[in-house]
């Protein structure tokens, strides 16, 4: 898999690039190391700087806090995703589970540069969100076999629970002193 050829067909051409997805061979971990944890560092690379003004202690200890969230969050969403495709008319198989939401997520693992902008940045990683969850319908059914009648739904739930997920984490991120409070 080339980084960046995979990082322009999933952003410029999800729909011809999801079967290529779904036909490469790739265990969790390769999907994990060759792709979350790299896409995954740059938000919190650009918060480092983005966020320096408010002290690099606290700039570091958000980064690495929505760092670890992210691969955390990536991880069960892979989960829910796989115990739920058969409720959709899809199948289970985890590591595919894990490449349809590791690179759905990809717009706005990307997105994590606007970072740089401080809170500014926020609307725009908005729209990359809403991007990646369009990209997740595209490939639910490429992937996960899912009904096409039923693929919005199955994102639906999917992005509620990702979204669930990531406010648990930020509320635990915050009580802990590794991000602003909620």
């Amino acid at each position: 898999m080339n980084l960046v050829e995979r990082l322009k067909g999933i952003l410029l051409s999800p729909k011809t690039e999801w079967p290529k997805i779904a036909a490469e061979p790739m265990t969790a971990q390769q999907v994990f190391t060759n792709w979350v944890m790299i896409l995954a560092a740059i938000g919190p690379l650009a918060m480092i700087i983005g966020f320096s003004g408010l002290g690099l202690g606290f700039s570091l200890r958000f980064a690495i806090a929505n760092y670890i969230t992210v691969l955390v969050v990536t991880a069960l969403v892979a989960l829910i995703v796989d115990a739920l495709a058969p409720k959709f008319g899809g199948t289970k198989g985890f590591v595919e589970s894990l490449k349809l939401t590791a690179f759905s997520y990809t717009a706005a693992y990307v997105a994590g540069v606007l970072h740089l902008l401080g809170t500014m940045g926020g609307p725009l990683m908005l729209i990359a969100m809403v991007y990646a969850w369009y990209t997740f319908y595209l490939g639910a059914p490429v992937l996960r076999k899912c009904s096409a009648d039923k693929a919005i739904a199955f994102t639906a739930v999917v992005v509620v629970s990702g979204f669930v997920l990531g406010l648990l984490f930020g509320a635990v991120a915050s009580r802990g002193g590794f991000a602003p409070g909620m």
